[in-house]
């Protein structure tokens, strides 16, 4: 397993771990606290298939791309909703960056694959 992998299943997996305390840090407003169960029940999945990426189960990775890139995309109404606070849009913003650099990080080849034949 490259470090670069490693990098980007480490910050899903720190992405995952917000997404359990979203329950717990929402007003009820922003986000709506549908949304956050929500986030927080694709977080336990994403986290549960980052360990199985960690320990080398490949195949949980794909998985884990389409919870990250969903759990990104459900930020995406924070800036098109009125009335959502400045605090709440920094953290959609800052989810949806983190979520395309973890997926770019997993996407990247491995550097002993690059020059095999």
């Amino acid at each position: 397993m490259s470090r670069t992998f490693r990098a980007g299943l480490i910050v899903l997996g720190v992405l995952s771990v917000g997404d359990l305390a979203g329950p717990l840090l929402t007003d009820g407003e922003h986000p709506p606290m549908s949304v956050a169960l929500i986030g927080s029940a694709l977080g336990l999945i994403s986290l549960v298939l980052v360990v199985l990426a960690w320990r080398g189960a490949r195949r949980g990775v794909v998985p884990l791309i389409a919870l990250r890139l969903l759990s990104g995309l459900s930020a995406v109404p924070a800036f098109f909703a009125g009335d959502v606070p400045a605090a709440a849009m920094v953290a959609a913003g800052v989810t949806i960056a983190l979520s395309v650099i973890g997926t770019a990080l997993l996407l990247v080849p491995a550097p002993e694959l690059v020059g095999a034949r």
